[in-house]
């Protein structure tokens, strides 16, 4: 909800400003019409005159009416600077979660608040592993379905736990070095038992993670090996077997011992007749050689 208060002095502003406009062009168009009537006599531009005279006239003191009424209602009382702060952080919390990277935004960032909050304690260290730990179980959430459901509720029912403890211990370890001597060791005796408190549910909740990525592990271990693993080993043979039988055709279509052609005798136009082997060569009577001639 918006700012009762401000909202409240922002009609007023805005009523004023439209009574006094309205309160003006009444004037303006009242004396106009008190002038020209007289001076060119009644007529039909007269009767405008009178009536848009009129008309704002009308509006203006509508408007100075609705100006008192809005006047002498109470305003809203102010609202308290921690209320608006709480109220611009929720909203600009919504913006961010409606950003399709919000949701892991503000998890870092509440995440790093916390951290920051357990600084120079002895709690830090514990609610690093159970962040860490914590971390790694959600990004196996996904696949632990079936009868890893109900480890997956105990394990975010004891991360809340655990954090709340570490909280707790963090404040008794603060108040402990404001106490005085007296009190000191009932708050030292405290602290002590938090402390093993939050280190063995720490210790407990990694202990269950390993469980869980056992548990996803052997839920994607059916065989020794991988079933995409031996679809690729047998398309790898087919492949293999294709590539030998397009070769053993092609050694049986060409036969052996025979001639290679010559590439040129197809393809050049301006080649001549290839030469028989066994034409003899042609004298003229000059005894000067000429194209061969076949003996047979």
């Amino acid at each position: 909800m918006a700012d009762e208060r401000a909202r409240h002095f922002r009609r007023l502003r805005r009523l004023r400003r439209s009574a006094r406009r309205w309160s003006v062009l009444a004037g303006g168009l009242g004396g106009a019409a008190a002038v020209l009537t007289p001076y060119a006599g009644i007529g039909l531009p007269d009767a405008v005159w009178a009536g848009a005279a009129g008309g704002a006239l009308a509006l203006a003191a509508w408007r100075w009416t609705d100006l008192r009424a809005l006047a002498a209602q109470p305003a809203p009382p102010a609202l308290d600077p921690a209320d608006v702060a709480a109220r611009n952080r929720a909203r600009l919390v919504a913006a961010v979660e409606r950003l399709p990277v919000g949701p892991g935004v503000l998890a870092e960032a509440r995440r790093l608040r916390s951290r920051l909050a357990l600084r120079g304690t002895g709690a830090a260290e514990p609610w690093h592993r159970l962040d860490r730990a914590a971390l790694t179980l959600a990004g196996m959430a996904g696949r632990l379905t079936g009868l890893a459901e109900p480890a997956v509720r105990e394990a975010a029912a004891a991360d809340r736990s655990l954090r709340d403890l570490a909280a707790r211990l963090a404040s008794v370890e603060r108040a402990l070095r404001l106490a005085p001597a007296d009190a000191r060791s009932s708050l030292t005796e405290a602290h002590r038992a938090l402390a093993g408190q939050l280190e063995s549910g720490v210790t407990a909740y990694e202990g269950l993670v390993v469980a869980a990525a056992g548990y996803v592990a052997e839920d994607a271990r059916p065989s020794t090996t991988h079933p995409a693993a031996d679809r690729l080993v047998e398309a790898t043979d087919m492949l293999h077997g294709v590539t030998s039988a397009l070769a053993e055709l092609r050694a049986v279509g060409e036969p052996a011992g025979a001639p290679a052609a010559d590439p040129w005798s197809a393809t050049d136009p301006l080649a001549g007749p290839a030469a028989d082997p066994l034409a003899e060569p042609v004298t003229d009577r000059w005894g000067r050689g000429g194209p061969m001639r076949a003996t047979g």
